[in-house]
């Protein structure tokens, strides 16, 4: 082999390496784990980090068609919250009237969060294209509205008018072993993978974060593209919410607080650029499993809960430095 065709090989493994890098770090931080954390890498361990992170985890996969698309939605916290209420308490309510068991009544609960979720992603869009109003502007408002929402109808207080086979959707397990949440997160992964790689829409939220007035005038309805992200959010939001409540079989307003920075967090670790137009549903699905295998690994260490947050944010930063210096060395080669 000649020095050419050394650094022909040289200059493909640094470019496979640029592009590829947040999967070389995950795959180093988890051999790191598997050799110096007792317990981590076994079956039930693994299975439960795709556990732990699915309620955050179906939300980024949504949040991902957000961000590509050029918009952002910092309710979708507060949305958990709401959802997780509507449907305990609209089972109380109609188990309570003796209008249907609670066994029947969770469903009609269930699809009411659903459908407040969808109204509360098309205001969201309408707000946002209608007035021009950035969306950071507009979700953050709602991020406060929701929650309010959710404490008046729950007073505060958790509410737990849920049937006993309700725990199956957010704790059940598939042939004893599959946790029932991981599989909403594969459910969701696929969802949005065919959307933004098989689909009209995929390519129009691509064109529009990339840039909307050329999007505008290549006839893509811009204003339909955002309100449709905007209200797809809120749904997956509202289905996290219900993973929630199933999990603990109670409805909160002090649910999901926070949730929607480790939302954006898993999506800008796995690709996405915040001004738009950047992304991949692989990518995102790197940054969930990256998220839940720093805070496995700290469990397993003993990490206390304050130090937690220290050093998940200093590793989230040099993720998303490394993100960041990965995008423009991929720009500079186009």
């Amino acid at each position: 082999m000649n020095h050419a065709q050394l650094g022909e090989r040289a200059q493909r493994i640094s470019q496979i390496s640029k592009r590829y890098m947040m999967e070389i770090i995950l795959a180093v931080l988890i051999l790191v784990l598997i050799v110096t954390a007792p317990g981590f890498f076994t079956l039930g361990n693994i299975l439960n980090i795709f556990r732990n992170v699915a309620i955050t985890g179906v939300i980024s996969f949504a949040m991902t068609m957000v961000i590509i698309g050029g918009e952002i939605d910092l309710s979708v916290g507060s949305s958990i919250a709401l959802s997780a209420v509507v449907t305990s308490t609209i089972t109380g309510k109609l188990a309570g009237a003796g209008i249907m068991p609670m066994e029947s009544a969770v469903w009609i609960g269930m699809l009411c969060s659903v459908l407040i979720g969808l109204c509360i992603g098309l205001f969201n869009g309408f707000i946002r294209t209608k007035y021009n109003i950035p969306s950071f502007i507009a979700t953050l408002a709602m991020l406060n509205i929701l929650y309010g929402i959710a404490a008046i109808i729950s007073k505060g207080f958790p509410v737990t008018t849920l049937p006993a086979w309700y725990n199956w959707i957010g704790a059940g397990r598939f042939f004893n072993l599959i946790p029932v949440p991981a599989l909403w997160l594969a459910i969701a992964f696929v969802f949005v993978f065919i959307i933004m790689n098989k689909t009209k829409l995929g390519r129009e939220i691509y064109a529009v974060g990339g840039n909307p007035e050329a999007a505008r005038l290549s006839g893509i309805n811009v204003k339909l593209v955002k309100i449709t992200i905007l209200a797809l959010v809120q749904v997956f939001a509202a289905l996290s919410g219900i993973i929630l409540s199933a999990q603990v079989m109670s409805g909160s307003s002090t649910f999901g607080r926070g949730y929607e920075m480790d939302v954006i967090a898993a999506v800008i670790i796995g690709g996405c650029s915040l001004s738009g137009g950047i992304g991949k549903a692989w990518g995102t699905l790197v940054g969930i499993i990256f998220m839940g295998v720093i805070n496995n690994g700290m469990t397993l260490f003993g990490v206390g809960d304050f130090e937690k947050y220290v050093v998940r944010g200093l590793l989230i930063l040099g993720a998303v430095m490394l993100n960041t210096i990965q995008l423009q060395s991929l720009q500079k080669t186009k």
